[in-house]
C-alpha cells in the first residue's frame, strides 16, 4: 500500500481525539472503531492494533501468538465466541480473552456476567480474529472426516429413526454417536448411562430398572476419548483436565421435549469414565400429577403408616435408602396427597426433579452460596407449614431441620442409610443431641425398589434347595411361597423383569423407642421394641413379594440382606 511508505516511527501516534472521531464515524457508518481508523489513517493493521493497545493500556495478541495458545472452547463454546466476536484462550494457569472491539459496553457487561473467573483482556485485530475462527472451523470439519460411520454399528440403537434436532442438522460422527446413545437410553427408560473406558475401547451400559445392562462397545481409544470429550463440552467442563473428578449438567431436546442430564466424570487407569443421570422433567411432572402412594407399589400397611406420618401437624418424616431407591418420589407422593391448598409448602432440593403445582420449590446453588442449611434458614422466615429438605448431608442442616420440626413445622426429608436403625447412628455421628432428635422425629421409612417379573415370560419354577437354604427360608415354610422366574422376552428386553415396586420398613416412634434411643441402648433392643410396635423389615417385605409370585427369590436376595 502507498500509505505505508513511511516507517512506523515517522507516522504520528494515534491520540484521544483521533479515537473519539473514529468512534463517532464507526457509530454513523455501522463499522468497528478499528475499521474506521483504518479507513482514515495510514497505518497497517498490525501498526494500528499496536497503537490502540498502547493508547488503551491493553496487551496485543498477534496472529503468531494466537497460534501458540490453546482455545478454551469448553469454557466459551465456538458458536458463542463467534456471536460475541471474542475468543477465550488458556495460557499456563490463566485465561486470555481476545477481543476485537474493546469499546463495546455490551461486550464488557456480558463478559462480567459470563465468566466466574478472572480473564485477561487482550486486543486483537478483527481480521486476525476472523481468520482464527475460519481455521478452527476447518479443523473441526476435518476431524469429522476422521471418524468412520462403521464404528457406530457396534452400538445397539435405532439411529435411522432418531428425531434429535442436532442429528438431523448434519453433525459429526462423534456427535451423532453421543446423541444416539442419549436418545436410545431415554427411549429404553434408563435412569443412567455408564460410559466405561477399557483397554482401547469404550463400553456403554444403561441402568434399567436399577440394573446395569451392557449395550455395546466402541473400539478405538481415540474415538472413545472423543466421546468423553464431547460429553465434557456439552457439560461445559474442562476437556484438558483428566486427573480429577468433574461434575456438570446439560440439556438436550429429544422429540420436542427437554431432557436434563447430570454428568459425573471420573478418572480411571484407562482414561476417564462418565456416568449420566437422565431426568425427564416433563414426564416426571406428568407422572407426579395425581401421584399417590398406591401407585408406588407399597403394601397396604406401609401406605397407611406413611399417610399417618405425613398427616401429622408437626414433626419430621425421614425417608432413607441408597441412591436411586425412590426416596424423592415417595416424598412427593406423600406431599401431593396432603397438599390441599390450605398449607404453605416449601421445598429445597438439589436438583428439583419434579415440579409440584402450588408448591414453592427452591434449587440449591452451592456456587452462589445457597446451601441446604442457608436455604432452610431463609425458608423458616417465609412462614411455611410444611417443609421438604431434599437431603440432610451435614450437621448444620440436620440441626436446623430438627429445630424446624420442634417449632411447629412438618418436615419431610431424606438421609442416606441402609435401614431405619442406621439412621439413628447417622445423626449421632453428626453430633445431633439424641433427645432433640427423638423429640422431633415422628417416624422413619427405609425403602428399596424391587423388580417385577415380566408378565409375558414368567413361569412357575422351583428354586434349588441350596438357594432356598441360602435365602434363610425355613424348610417348613417353603410351601407358602409361589416361586416364579422368567427367561426373558422382547417385552422385557431379555431381562425377565418389567417395572418395579417399592417396599418399605417403617419405624413409628413411641415413648418406649424414644427412651431406648436416648439411653443409647443396643440396636437389638430397639429392633425388638420396633417389631412389637408393628415394624416389618425390608427382608420380610421382599419375601412377601416372592410369596405372591410378583418377583423372584434371586431378586429379593439382590435387594435385601439375608438375615
Amino acid at each position: 500500500m502507498i500509505e505505508t511508505t513511511l516507517t512506523s516511527e515517522q507516522k504520528p501516534p494515534i491520540n484521544l481525539n483521533d479515537l473519539i472521531g473514529a468512534r463517532q464515524r464507526a457509530l454513523s457508518q455501522g463499522v468497528s472503531v478499528i475499521q474506521a481508523l483504518e479507513d482514515s489513517g495510514s497505518y497497517t493493521p498490525d501498526e494500528l492494533t499496536q497503537q490502540l493497545g498502547q493508547l488503551m493500556h491493553m496487551p496485543v495478541l498477534e496472529m503468531k501468538t494466537i497460534h501458540t495458545l490453546t482455545p478454551a472452547f469448553d469454557v466459551l463454546p465456538f458458536a458463542e465466541a463467534i456471536s460475541h466476536e471474542c475468543a477465550l484462550f488458556r495460557r499456563d494457569q490463566n485465561y486470555v480473552l481476545a477481543v476485537s472491539n474493546p469499546f463495546s459496553n455490551k461486550l464488557r457487561a456480558w463478559a462480567e456476567e459470563r465468566f466466574d473467573r478472572a480473564v485477561e483482556w487482550h486486543l486483537v485485530h478483527p481480521g486476525d480474529l476472523t481468520a482464527f475462527f475460519a481455521q478452527q472451523e476447518k479443523t473441526m470439519r476435518a476431524m469429522d472426516q476422521v471418524l468412520h460411520s462403521t464404528e457406530l454399528d457396534k452400538i445397539q440403537s435405532g439411529i435411522e429413526d432418531l428425531s434429535l434436532k442436532s442429528i438431523n442438522e448434519g453433525t459429526s460422527q462423534v456427535v451423532r454417536l453421543v446423541h444416539s446413545t442419549l436418545y436410545d437410553a431415554h427411549k429404553s427408560q434408563a435412569s443412567d448411562i455408564h460410559l466405561e473406558m477399557t483397554v482401547g475401547a469404550l463400553s456403554i451400559k444403561y441402568r434399567i430398572d436399577g440394573v446395569l445392562s451392557s449395550i455395546g462397545v466402541i473400539q478405538g481409544a481415540d474415538l472413545a476419548e472423543q466421546v468423553i470429550s464431547r460429553i465434557k463440552v456439552m457439560s461445559e467442563l474442562d476437556i484438558a483436565e483428566r486427573r480429577v473428578p468433574q461434575d456438570g449438567r446439560f440439556k438436550i431436546s429429544i422429540q420436542g421435549r427437554e431432557i436434563d442430564f447430570r454428568v459425573s466424570i471420573m478418572p480411571s487407569i484407562f482414561g476417564e469414565d462418565a456416568v449420566l443421570r437422565i431426568l425427564d422433567r416433563q414426564a416426571l411432572s406428568d407422572h407426579i400429577e395425581g401421584l399417590t402412594l398406591n401407585q408406588l407399589g407399597f403394601n397396604a400397611a406401609a401406605i397407611a403408616s406413611i399417610r399417618r406420618l405425613s398427616s401429622e401437624p408437626y414433626g419430621m418424616l425421614l425417608v432413607t435408602g441408597p441412591t436411586g431407591s425412590g426416596k424423592t418420589t415417595s416424598l412427593y407422593a406423600a406431599i401431593s396427597e396432603v397438599n390441599k391448598g390450605s398449607d404453605k409448602i416449601i421445598t429445597i432440593e438439589d436438583p428439583i426433579e419434579y415440579q409440584l403445582p402450588g408448591v414453592l420449590q427452591i434449587p440449591v446453588n452451592e456456587k452462589k452460596g445457597l446451601t441446604f442449611a442457608r436455604g432452610l434458614r431463609s425458608i423458616l422466615r417465609h412462614d411455611p407449614d410444611k417443609i421438604m429438605v431434599g437431603e440432610i448431608r451435614d450437621a448444620e442442616t440436620a440441626q436446623i431441620a430438627i429445630q424446624a420440626a420442634l417449632t411447629g413445622h412438618l418436615v419431610f426429608t431424606t438421609v442416606h442409610a441402609n435401614n431405619v436403625f442406621d439412621v439413628i447412628g447417622r445423626f449421632s455421628h453428626m453430633g445431633v443431641d439424641p433427645y432433640s432428635f427423638v423429640s422431633a422425629l415422628n417416624g422413619i421409612a427405609a425403602q428399596r425398589l424391587v423388580r417385577l417379573l415380566c408378565p409375558h415370560c414368567s413361569v412357575d419354577e422351583q428354586p434349588s434347595e441350596e438357594l432356598i437354604a441360602g435365602s434363610g427360608i425355613p424348610a417348613d415354610t417353603v410351601n407358602q411361597y409361589h416361586f416364579r422366574s422368567s427367561k426373558g422376552c422382547g417385552q422385557c428386553r431379555g431381562s425377565g423383569y418389567r417395572g418395579r415396586n417399592a417396599i418399605a420398613e417403617i419405624l413409628i416412634l413411641n415413648d418406649e423407642i424414644r427412651e431406648l434411643i436416648v439411653a443409647q441402648e443396643p440396636i437389638r433392643r430397639i429392633k425388638e421394641a420396633a417389631r412389637n410396635n408393628g415394624t416389618r423389615f425390608l427382608r420380610e417385605a421382599a419375601l412377601e413379594m416372592v410369596k405372591q409370585g410378583l418377583t423372584s427369590l434371586e431378586e429379593a436376595n439382590r435387594v435385601t440382606i439375608v438375615a
